[in-house]
């Protein structure tokens, strides 16, 4: 079983009942699925690129993506509808697990002049958005294969209904927010 995933159910979960005062260990928040989302913009100039891309999030993430595509047109972009600009991961369960605990331990400690994470990011809808601004702090990614440098969307979803609960959440499962 995963490490992070024990300590939600055996410390987190108490934790956040005592909190919060829940009834039932059922209303308790949990985190239902990390997206990662990769936007690449040259990729209209250039169909490689995007190739890198795929290639980097597959390592990152340990599964593959999917291939997202331009929903309108834009003239001033060089963009046709059906293009193809970005990829995307959703994580669900042990690999999730998995991804949030390299994140935390691993990839975010590497960032350079680290503060933390803002404590902003929520959408009102107890999720977490965090903005990535190079995909080298993954220990996975090899400095020397990377031709740019691309940065990522990491989106944590959550069955928390306020943003209040979710930080709660994230904060007991070791997320790095600012003080």
């Amino acid at each position: 079983m995963n490490r992070l995933k024990e300590k939600y159910i055996n410390e987190v979960t108490p934790k956040l009942v005592e909190q919060f005062n829940y009834t039932s260990i059922m209303q308790v928040p949990k985190i239902d699925k990390i997206v990662i989302n990769m936007g690449v913009g040259d990729a209209t100039g250039n169909a490689k690129n995007l190739d890198k891309a795929v290639e980097e999030l597959t390592l990152v993430s340990g599964q593959k993506p999917v291939i997202t595509k331009a929903k309108k047109s834009i003239a001033g972009f060089r963009l046709r509808e059906g293009m193809p600009i970005g990829a995307k991961v959703t994580l669900r369960g042990d690999r999730m697990y998995d991804f949030l605990d390299k994140l935390i331990s691993v990839s975010l400690p590497r960032v350079r002049d680290f503060q933390g994470t803002s404590n902003r990011s929520f959408d009102g809808r107890g999720n977490y958005t965090l903005g990535i601004k190079e995909q080298l702090i993954f220990p996975e990614i090899s400095y020397d294969n990377v031709d740019k440098v691309r940065g990522m969307d990491i989106v944590f979803v959550t069955t928390a209904n306020t943003d209040e609960e979710s930080h709660a959440l994230l904060k007991e499962l070791g997320m790095p927010f600012k003080k």
